[in-house]
């Protein structure tokens, strides 16, 4: 072999050492680049079944407090954003958890902006190895019914010991006047009225207790609402003839609602007799019916002192006042525009009220209409007569029926 051809083949082979090279150290170069996927913990089986189907909220959360499961109620309620959980509190409790092993729970209180505050019960346990399991529980409703029941108790503890107290002073000071005819028929006439506002606000007390564990619509009946309204008349008869305050019902005749008979007749009861005992002396309370597309307005408008606009949306809340010492004066216990509103609601219906103060309020009471045999939907009984009917007023006079608007 001649020099040149052995010096171009040792080039050759040089070549291709050194190509040979670059490729392998190119090669090298990028797989020591290339980032290697994190393996992702796989779920034990049947786990994400389970998540589907169960009510509460439930998430799994990786040894890098990844979210790799939430059940569908936990985005519900706001547990976790993206693959993270939102509450810190939670997050703390899942990183305890996977240190020691160790199951907890505890309650929790869970703020978002905008939103009311929700109280929750959480229980974080392992789950394998590496994976830990919270199982969360929304307690924001019976949270909200256990305050509810506790201010009830409060009120209702503060409301009897008021006229007991009262009644107690009377007591004493009869004994020390029991050589004063007079002061000790003065102070049993006050223990009387004493005594009559510690019997109704018990009774309504009662009366509410039982709105609220009954259903009066599972043996409904047909109730005649002229019975009911000349009973509700009949009932602050009394207090009407005191005040000179004229008592007048119109509308329509002979319409009938489906429910509990003695549960609408408390609450057209309560609205009349609210109606007299915030009204002048001298004035008119007027009660009408309507029938309009199957529901009946049963309307108390009277000309008393009004309700301030703002305290309108808290007239229903129990034991609420607008003006408390007017309520002492009247002997009224705060529980009976509650009552009214419990009726409407086991009843399908509502309750409205439009007032100003300075001129009067009117409140509605709409409850559906039962149809008889006499009566259909596009009977007679379902539109308002042209002509108002004569009515009776507490005094025996017959009268027309007053027309006022209600408001808006």
């Amino acid at each position: 072999m001649d020099p040149t051809t052995q010096a171009l083949l040792s080039a050759l082979v040089g070549a291709l050492v050194a190509g040979g090279a670059v490729l392998a150290w190119h090669v090298s170069d990028r797989q020591q680049r290339q980032v290697t996927a994190p393996v992702q913990p796989l779920l034990p089986d049947g786990v994400a079944t389970v998540l589907s189907v169960l009510r509460s909220s439930a998430v799994v959360v990786d040894s890098s407090e990844v979210v790799l499961k939430a059940s569908a109620p936990a985005y519900a309620l706001g547990l976790v954003r993206g693959t993270r959980l939102v509450s810190d509190d939670l997050a703390e409790m899942v990183r305890q958890v996977r240190r020691d092993g160790q199951i907890r729970e505890t309650e929790l209180q869970l703020n978002r902006p905008g939103v009311p505050a929700r109280y929750v019960s959480a229980r974080v346990a392992p789950l394998g190895s590496r994976l830990v399991l919270a199982l969360v529980e929304d307690r924001t409703r019976e949270r909200r019914v256990e305050e509810v029941r506790r201010d009830f108790v409060a009120n209702v503890s503060h409301e009897l010991k008021t006229p007991v107290g009262a009644i107690r002073l009377l007591a004493d000071a009869m004994e020390d006047a029991a050589d004063d005819p007079e002061a000790v028929k003065r102070f049993a006439a006050r223990m009387l009225t004493e005594s009559d506002r510690l019997g109704k606000l018990v009774q309504q007390i009662i009366q509410l207790s039982r709105l609220q564990t009954d259903d009066p619509l599972d043996e409904p009946v047909p109730v005649d609402l002229d019975e009911v309204i000349a009973t509700a008349v009949d009932t602050s008869a009394m207090a009407a003839e005191d005040r000179r305050i004229h008592v007048l019902v119109g509308g329509v005749p002979g319409v009938q609602v489906y429910g509990n008979e003695k549960q609408v007749t408390a609450a057209v009861s309560n609205l009349v007799s609210n109606a007299v005992s915030y009204s002048e002396p001298d004035s008119t309370v007027v009660v009408t019916t309507r029938v309009d597309d199957g529901s009946v307005d049963i309307s108390v408008v009277d000309q008393g002192i009004g309700i301030p606009a703002e305290e309108l949306d808290r007239i229903f809340e129990r034991f609420y006042r607008v003006d408390p010492a007017r309520h002492r004066s009247t002997g009224g216990t705060g529980l009976g525009l509650s009552i009214v509103k419990h009726v409407a609601a086991t009843h399908g219906g509502e309750v409205r009220v439009w007032s100003a103060e300075g001129q009067g309020s009117t409140f509605t009471l709409t409850l559906p209409q039962h149809f008889g045999e006499e009566t259909s939907p596009e009977g007679p009984g379902t539109t308002e007569p042209s002509t108002p009917t004569a009515t009776t007023s507490t005094e025996g006079a017959t009268v027309a029926p007053l027309e006022q608007e209600e408001g808006p």
